[in-house]
C-alpha cells in the first residue's frame, strides 16, 4: 500500500489534509478543439447543426448542456466544472459541468453506456487506480477541490457514502457492518458505537427487523434488507453527499419500493446522487434530474420540468421511450 508524508499545511476543512502529493495513476489533461475554447469562455460552445443534437453528437460536434435556470437557485455542496474523462485514447466524459443541490435527490438518466456510473465513480475518485485513465475540469465537493495533488482521498471519501447495484454486506454481523466506518476510523466507545448502530438503521428503516438480530451474520438478511444495511453502513459516517448507483436494480418490486420511500425520508439530512435506468423511479424520488447521452450531459433541470416540459426534443424523446 502507498504511504505518503504529511505535511504541517492544513486546510479550512477538517475533511481533507493537504498531502505531500502521491504519484497519481490519473493525470490530468488539457483541454484542446472545442473543449478547450468552452473552458477559454464562460458559455458552451454551441455548432450550428443541420439536423438534431444526437446527429450533432454523432458527427464529433462539441455541444452544451442545457441547464434549466431553477437548479441555480439552492446552494451546491458538490460542482462539476468542465469535467472530461479518458479510458486511454477513448474520451468518455465531455465537458460536464453541473451543480448538486444541498439536501436534494439529483437522478442521472440516460441508455446504458451513456457515463451516469463513470461520472459518479469520478466523485469519489475510485477510477484513480486505472492505469489508463486521464481527467481534464475539476469537482468540488463544500469549495474544495476533489482532484487537487493535495488531498487525502481516505478522508475524502470518508465525506462520501456509496451504495453500489448489488448489495456488498461484509461477512460478519449486522452490527459490526453497520459501525465499520467508525472501527477504522479508532472509535472504540461501545456506547458510541451502539447509538450509532441504531441511528443509522432506523436511518435505513431496518431497525424494526434487526434489532433482534444485530450479531447475526448480514448475510442471513434478504437482498432488500441487504441493500438497506448497506445504505446504513453508508450513512454511519454521516457523511455529506450519498451516491448510489442503480441501489434497486438487483431488487423486487417490493424491496425497490422500501428503498424509494428510504431515499425519500433521507432526502434533506443528505444530499442524494443517484444513477437510475428506471424513469419511473427517477421521476418519483428525485428534486432535479440529469439527462446523459454518449458521455455528453444534454439538459439538466428540475424533475417535474424534465418529465412535463423538457427543453430538448431529445429529452421527451428518451423519457417518453421513444429511445434508449
Amino acid at each position: 500500500m502507498m504511504t505518503v508524508k504529511e505535511t504541517t499545511t492544513t486546510t479550512d476543512k477538517p475533511g481533507i489534509r493537504q498531502m505531500t502529493p502521491p504519484h497519481s495513476r490519473i493525470t490530468r489533461t488539457p483541454l484542446v478543439g472545442d473543449a478547450a475554447a468552452s473552458a477559454a469562455s464562460d458559455q458552451p460552445v454551441v455548432p450550428q447543426r443541420d439536423g438534431g443534437l444526437l446527429e450533432a453528437i454523432a458527427r464529433g460536434e462539441h455541444v452544451g448542456t442545457e441547464t434549466h435556470a431553477a437548479i441555480g437557485q439552492h446552494a451546491a455542496v458538490l460542482e462539476v466544472e468542465k469535467f472530461n474523462l479518458w479510458y486511454a485514447a477513448k474520451q468518455a466524459l465531455f465537458d460536464i459541468g453541473m451543480s448538486i443541490p444541498e439536501g436534494k435527490v439529483t437522478a442521472m438518466i440516460g441508455p446504458s453506456g451513456c457515463g451516469k456510473s463513470t461520472l459518479l465513480r469520478c466523485v469519489n475518485r475510485m477510477n484513480d487506480l486505472i492505469d489508463t485513465v486521464r481527467i481534464g475540469g475539476d469537482m468540488r465537493l463544500s469549495g474544495d477541490s476533489i482532484y487537487s495533488a493535495g488531498v487525502d482521498v481516505i478522508e475524502l471519501r470518508k465525506r462520501m457514502g456509496m451504495v453500489f447495484q448489488k448489495p456488498n454486506p461484509f461477512p460478519m454481523s449486522i452490527y459490526e457492518n453497520v459501525v465499520y466506518p467508525l472501527r477504522i476510523d479508532g472509535v472504540r466507545d461501545r456506547r458510541l458505537l451502539d447509538e450509532v448502530c441504531e441511528h443509522s438503521l432506523r436511518g435505513a428503516a431496518l431497525w424494526e427487523e434487526a434489532k433482534d438480530r444485530l450479531h447475526e451474520s448480514a448475510l442471513s438478511l434478504s437482498g432488500g434488507q441487504q441493500q438497506r444495511l448497506c445504505i446504513a453502513r453508508a450513512i454511519a459516517s454521516e457523511p455529506e453527499v450519498l451516491l448510489l448507483d442503480e441501489p434497486c436494480s438487483a431488487l423486487d418490486p417490493i424491496a425497490t419500493g422500501k428503498i424509494e420511500d428510504l431515499i425519500t425520508e433521507l432526502k434533506g439530512e443528505y444530499s442524494v446522487l443517484i444513477v437510475t435506468h428506471n424513469m419511473q423511479q427517477a421521476a418519483r424520488i428525485s428534486d432535479n434530474t440529469a439527462f446523459m447521452y454518449l458521455g455528453r450531459l444534454l439538459e439538466y433541470g428540475p424533475t417535474v420540468d424534465m418529465f412535463t416540459n423538457p427543453h430538448l426534443p431529445e429529452t421527451e424523446d428518451y423519457v417518453t421511450g421513444r429511445f434508449g
